[in-house]
């Protein structure tokens, strides 16, 4: 009996010591775009480096923190103002991705008409899709293009579709390649009637899409004004130093501090409750 507990105590004490000195095998982290690379994809600009938009952020808040501080001599105004330019790069780009997102939607049905014909002319679906890079819709063009040549040069159509999704970043693209990807490996002669149903599916949605849109345009534009309005009249007043040293203080500082994040918040507020539903890239 002595003999078996001496022996569980040792094999414990053993298993105690190769836990902490024993070296730990190293875990795979599964690495993915970071949040600034993926708004740079979905603004079209995936080949400008995230080190260079954060370089750009940073001057942006430099020069302008600089200007307004030389006007109004006030160090919170200066860096209020700094932090909002700073900001602003971030804006545009979330701007334009939006933007390029709607314009895709727009032009995707477009782009399925086309290559639903090229399938009932008889050709194969590289083919066709190939062939979009000079039917297809002038936006798509270039990422159409780049798909025939990596297929050209690799004969490869699911690595050719991989770097296409890439390439277009758009959630409605994602279901169109993956729909295909689907109906080159099943096979079968349902994919003419398939892609017509598709684009009529896309027509709809997009119309539907930018006619709310277009009513809840007044509501982003209100919430905008609304935000800017406070800040506009700031910057108006640091052209009067009698006026905008009363914000050198620290309470002006706090003064500032509660606004700016007043302002966050309800421009936060108004624009979750106006929002539409964002589609995203499930299938990426």
């Amino acid at each position: 009996m002595g003999a078996l507990v001496g022996l569980g105590i040792g094999v414990g004490l053993v298993l105690c010591w190769s836990a902490f000195a024993l070296p730990r095998p190293e875990r795979r982290r599964r690495e993915g775009p970071g949040p600034i690379q993926v708004l740079l994809v979905g603004a079209g600009l995936g080949q400008v480096a995230p080190s260079s938009f954060v370089l750009l952020c940073g001057a942006s808040a430099l020069v302008v923190g600089l200007v307004v501080e030389v006007i109004a001599a006030a160090p919170p105004v200066a860096i209020a103002f700094a932090v909002m330019a700073g900001y602003l790069p971030v804006a545009v780009l979330r701007g334009r991705g939006r933007r390029r997102q709607l314009e895709l939607a727009q032009v995707w049905p477009e782009a399925v008409d086309n290559h639903a014909s090229a399938v009932r002319a008889g050709m194969s679906l590289p083919e066709a899709l190939g062939g979009l890079a000079e039917r297809g819709p002038e936006v798509l063009r270039p990422a159409f293009a780049g798909f025939a040549l990596d297929y050209q040069v690799s004969g490869r159509f699911g690595s050719a579709l991989d770097r296409l999704k890439e390439t277009l970043a758009d959630p409605v693209g994602d279901r169109v390649i993956e729909g295909l990807r689907i109906a080159r490996e099943v096979g079968g002669g349902e994919l003419g009637p398939i892609l017509r149903n598709l684009s009529g599916f896309l027509r709809d949605e997009a119309r539907t899409r930018s006619e709310l849109e277009a009513r809840q345009a007044w509501t982003v534009n209100g919430a905008r004004l609304a935000v800017a309005a406070p800040w506009l009249v700031l910057l108006s007043m640091s052209f009067q130093p009698e006026v905008i040293g009363r914000y050198a203080t620290p309470g002006g500082a706090v003064v500032l501090a509660v606004g700016g994040g007043l302002c966050v918040v309800a421009y936060r507020l108004m624009m979750r409750i106006g929002r539409l539903p964002v589609e995203r890239r499930v299938l990426s």
